[in-house]
């Protein structure tokens, strides 16, 4: 007999909620705050907003399924399996934290801050909950990117991955394209950003303004990335001429570490991020996975 479907609410710590946690009480938090010229009453709004929007979200799950909630710290050391709906009751970018965790699940985004909120990801409303999980095969498969070292770590995002030094040090690589005969260009930079059409809406949308939107932006469905090289700096020793590009499926962006330590992240999460160093390998390109994300 198959398994009833589970339902795993994502969700975050609310800000009122940290600012309690450290200053132990709702008196103590909102003199804090005054202290600092700022009112907790907006921050206590919002929390009770997100605390209705995932009760009315409980409700609305059928009674012959399972549910469970997970919390975003926690996602790391959370199992999704193959028949959960993965409803995510918060921020867009709460979407993008759990994407890397999932294998084909499909994912419901319910904004608990309409207006404060893009919308972008979590494009539902709470009270939307129960037809969505009735309609759960009506999706919209998003393009990731991922990133492969030959020590066989693999990164997975939904927006960007960034591959550069921790901090603000010089990244010094050789950076090509595979299957270009070898060419690489030695060079130092503060970064290369590889982003999907998703991502095209955030950090590599601002790099690609910056450049006078040279490249055409690709859709959140199109498989295609771009990648920046983010402020190369000219050498006798380093070049600048591979700087901006596009990656189709199947092409990969490589690049061979020349600095002590090098990182790569993704979506932003630092804490989560691949260390790389001297002489090792890493490969960028359209991941085979999708998100796919219902309505």
């Amino acid at each position: 007999m198959s398994l009833a479907p589970r339902a795993v609410l994502v969700h975050r710590t609310t800000e009122y909620e940290e600012l309690v946690a450290r200053h132990g009480t709702h008196g103590q938090a909102a003199f804090f705050l005054s202290s600092r010229g700022r009112d907790i009453g907006e921050i206590a709004d919002r929390h009770r907003r997100t605390r209705r929007a995932l009760a009315e979200v409980t409700a609305a799950i059928p009674l012959t399924w399972r549910q469970t909630r997970v919390e975003r710290r926690d996602l790391d050391r959370f199992l999704f399996a193959p028949e959960d709906v993965v409803v995510v009751v918060g921020q867009d970018g709460l979407v993008a934290n759990v994407a890397k965790y999932l294998s084909g699940q499909p994912v419901v985004g319910i904004d608990t801050d309409p207006g404060r909120n893009p919308g972008v990801l979590v494009r539902h409303r709470p009270a939307d909950t129960g037809a969505l999980l009735s309609a759960t095969d009506a999706v919209e498969e998003l393009t990731m990117v991922e990133a492969v070292a030959d020590d066989t770590q693999r990164l997975v995002a939904l927006n960007e991955i960034y591959l550069g030094a921790a901090g603000h040090q010089t990244a010094r690589y050789r950076l090509g394209l595979d299957g270009d005969g070898g060419v690489a260009e030695a060079q130092a930079s503060s970064g290369v950003l590889v982003g999907t059409g998703t991502g095209a809406t955030g950090w590599i949308r601002s790099v690609w303004q910056e450049r006078g939107g040279g490249l055409r932006l690709p859709g959140p469905t199109e498989e295609r990335l771009l990648w920046y090289v983010r402020e190369a700096w000219p050498s006798p020793a380093t070049g600048t001429t591979l700087v901006a590009g596009d990656l189709r499926a199947g092409g990969r962006l490589a690049l061979t570490v020349e600095s002590e330590r090098l990182i790569a992240f993704g979506d932003g999460i630092e804490s989560d991020a691949v260390e790389l160093t001297w002489g090792q390998r890493v490969t960028v390109g359209v991941c085979g996975e999708r998100l796919r994300l219902v309505g």
